[in-house]
C-alpha cells in the first residue's frame, strides 16, 4: 500500500458513516459503511425496499459515497460500482447491534439486503483533525502564514 492508500484506509476505518447514492441521481442518503481495504470494497447493510436497493435490482450501477468527519480528519468523495450482494458469509461477518436495530427479525429478516461498493477512485483530503485545525488557524493569526490544512490527493483502485 502506498502512504496515501494507507492514510485513506486507516482514517476511513475510524469513520462509520457517509452519504451514499447513485451517480445518475443527485440524491444521497446516510449509510453506515464497513471498509474492506484488502478487497478495495465498502459494504452496506440496508433494506430491500429502499429506493437504493430497488434501483440496483436491474444490475450494478455507478455510485458515490461521500465521507466527512472533521474530528477524524477525513473528507472523501469515493466513486465505484454499487451492487446487491447475497454473500451470507460477509453479512455474518458485518452483522452488529447497529444493524440489528433496524430489522425486527435480526439478521434472518427477509428485508435485509447487503450492498457492495467496488471502489474505482477517490478524491481525499486528510487533515490533522479538529484540534489540529484550531491550532493551524490560531498559528496563522500569529505568524501571518496560511494554515496547513493537510493533504489532498486522488486514489485509483
Amino acid at each position: 500500500m502506498t502512504d496515501h492508500r494507507e492514510k485513506f484506509w486507516n482514517r476511513l476505518d475510524g469513520v462509520n458513516s457517509g452519504m451514499l447514492g447513485l451517480a445518475e441521481d443527485a440524491r444521497l442518503v446516510p449509510m453506515s459503511h464497513y471498509a474492506d481495504a484488502e478487497a478495495g470494497k465498502l459494504w452496506f447493510i440496508t433494506a430491500r425496499d429502499t429506493d437504493l436497493a430497488r434501483a440496483l435490482a436491474s444490475g450494478a450501477k455507478d455510485a458515490l459515497h461521500v465521507v466527512s468527519d472533521g474530528g477524524k480528519g477525513l473528507f472523501a468523495r469515493i466513486h465505484g460500482t454499487l451492487a446487491l450482494s447475497d454473500d451470507r458469509a460477509k453479512l455474518d461477518e458485518l452483522w452488529n447491534a447497529v444493524a440489528s436495530s433496524w430489522f425486527e427479525d435480526g439478521q434472518q429478516d427477509d428485508d435485509v439486503q447487503l450492498l457492495r461498493l467496488d471502489l474505482a477512485e477517490a478524491e481525499v483530503w486528510v487533515t490533522g483533525g479538529s484540534l489540529s485545525f484550531l491550532y493551524q488557524v490560531a498559528k496563522s493569526k500569529v505568524t501571518g502564514d496560511k494554515p496547513d490544512m493537510g493533504e489532498h490527493f486522488g486514489l485509483t483502485f
